[in-house]
């Protein structure tokens, strides 16, 4: 049986993507386009934190409604990180290996958007 999750940092899906938060940050911090560097930025800390922002809310519907706000903002920086590629921003095998970590959290985040509408309607 699994652990039980009690907080937002139990979830394996925001540890992820704080991760990637991370590696992005780390990533483009030498980037000389602010404006592309800020928007990426932001759309990657946006996923973890409406993940935690999602888990605190009073409704199960409400926790969705943040889920699937992460869950575009993860397309959002999957569509970034291949910009950056495009522009020589970041190294292809860094840029694709980010990219496979999307993929990763979005699924992950596509089982818990189902799992909560069906197991709390």
């Amino acid at each position: 049986m699994g652990e039980r999750i009690e907080k937002f940092e139990d979830l394996m899906v925001w540890q992820e993507s704080m991760n990637l938060a991370t590696s992005v940050y780390e990533l483009l911090s030498s980037c000389k386009d602010f404006g592309f560097r800020d928007q990426i930025q932001r759309a990657t800390v946006s996923v973890p934190s409406n993940i935690a922002e999602g888990f605190d809310r009073q409704t199960n519907k409400e926790y969705i409604q943040f889920l699937n706000i992460a869950k575009g903002s993860l397309a959002e920086v999957r569509t970034q990180l291949y910009l950056s590629i495009k522009l020589n921003y970041i190294d292809i095998n860094k840029g694709n290996h980010l990219i496979e970590n999307t993929r990763k959290i979005s699924s992950m985040l596509f089982k818990l958007i189902e799992t909560r509408k069906t197991k709390f309607k």
